[in-house]
């Protein structure tokens, strides 16, 4: 599959790479590093990043800007995004041909060529991988592309603390970091958060549920964000704090958004893809998302959490 895409990549003079919605680091890491990586390889090639740009994360990449037209004829490459639904920028469809590449189960197998690993840490080490079957077939990664690489690994591993972390993501990363780029500046940039951020942590630490078989739950309401000047993503950026409680099999957060809850499961051993599937939403095994309209619909997402937690 990777010898396919380099050729796809090779006979397209347009290619324009996606991701997915409310992206994080590993949905800029792979996009980014695959473009800065593609232009470097083919500069006389037309190569775009596009998407709704996410102001946390301007310290990785700024995404391009460009007209409908650009898409006729393209070779469009989808990365980190398991869901057609969740492409961001819907104009993908006007392209002439579809990848994916992507490290999620392939619940939808959407595109023309698919490249899924569902062993690989992040999809940008999908996207290294890529790098070291080609580089001696005209890849060249320069080092914007390799510190965009790096964070995507980070970002999906946890810092390497994940379960889907092995040898072969050390091993990349052992690599990625003999390119020129800082990464203590880049650490600084993906961790530090502001006080209000770090306020809400404490709230959640003093006010999440938890009970006898292990089971937690954090809610936040539009109401709890308003008052701690939070907006939804960064609130999401804590659903990680409550797997240091001991004795948490898996948890969820609940956050209220202006149409919809979001629902953010993680977990510690039992299986969450499968309830967040049932809630218009899926994911990894122990890291998933979901959505639900209405306060009620949470009862039954508890229920189904409850009940993984009790048989596992």
């Amino acid at each position: 599959m990777k010898e396919q895409i380099l050729n796809l990549i090779k006979q397209y003079e347009t290619i324009i790479v996606h991701r997915h919605v409310r992206p994080d680091p590993d949905a800029y890491g792979s996009q980014g590093g695959l473009v800065e990586m593609l232009k470097a390889s083919f500069p006389e090639k037309n190569i775009y990043a596009v998407g709704k740009e996410e102001e946390t994360l301007h310290y990785l990449k700024r995404l391009d800007d460009i007209e409908d037209s650009v898409f006729e004829g393209a070779l469009i490459i989808v990365c980190d995004t398991a869901n057609e639904e969740r492409i961001c920028d819907r104009r993908y469809k006007l392209g002439d041909l579809l990848v994916k590449i992507d490290h999620h189960p392939n619940e939808d197998a959407y595109g023309d060529h698919l490249w899924i690993d569902t062993t690989a840490s992040s999809v940008s080490e999908m996207i290294y991988e890529f790098y070291q079957f080609g580089k001696d077939k005209g890849l060249t990664l320069p080092d914007s592309g390799a510190r965009l690489l790096f964070a995507g690994i980070v970002g999906d591993t946890g810092r390497f603390l994940y379960p889907s972390t092995t040898q072969k993501t050390f091993d990349i990363a052992g690599e990625l970091i003999r390119y020129d780029f800082d990464r203590n500046e880049l650490f600084n940039k993906m961790y530090e958060v502001d006080s209000n951020v770090t306020k809400l942590n404490g709230y959640v630490l003093q006010n999440f549920e938890m009970d006898q078989d292990g089971c937690g739950m954090m809610v936040m309401t539009k109401d709890i964000l308003e008052e701690h000047a939070v907006v939804p993503s960064e609130a999401s950026l804590l659903v990680s704090t409550l797997g240091n409680v001991k004795g948490m099999k898996a948890w969820v957060f609940f956050i209220e958004e202006h149409d919809q809850i979001r629902v953010r499961l993680r977990s510690k051993g039992p299986v969450i893809n499968t309830i967040a599937k049932k809630y218009n939403g899926g994911g990894h095994p122990l890291a998933a998302g979901a959505s639900i309209y209405s306060w009620e619909e949470k009862e039954e997402v508890m229920k189904d959490l409850r009940e993984v937690c009790r048989n596992h």
